[in-house]
């Protein structure tokens, strides 16, 4: 099967090779050997939250440092 690359740097995927990853919206991509390579992901929520954390440079333990403080009686 053969897999378009248009003008904007996008793919358009055989609809029957998508088929068998029915619900999946995200694929990871990496290059192999001069092919890319597609595995499928499912993003959850904790993966967007320690994304997020990722970007702001927060640590787990700045985090651990926020909820002891958020819980601290008043």
């Amino acid at each position: 099967m053969l897999a378009k690359l248009t003008s904007k740097n996008q793919l358009t995927l055989p609809k029957a090779l998508l088929s068998a990853f029915q619900g999946t919206e995200y694929f990871d991509v990496t290059q192999e050997n001069g092919r890319l390579v597609l595995t499928p992901v499912r993003l959850t929520r904790a993966n967007a939250v320690r994304a997020k954390l990722a970007e702001l440079g927060l640590s787990e333990t700045d985090v651990a440092e926020a909820v002891a403080w958020a819980r601290q009686v008043k």
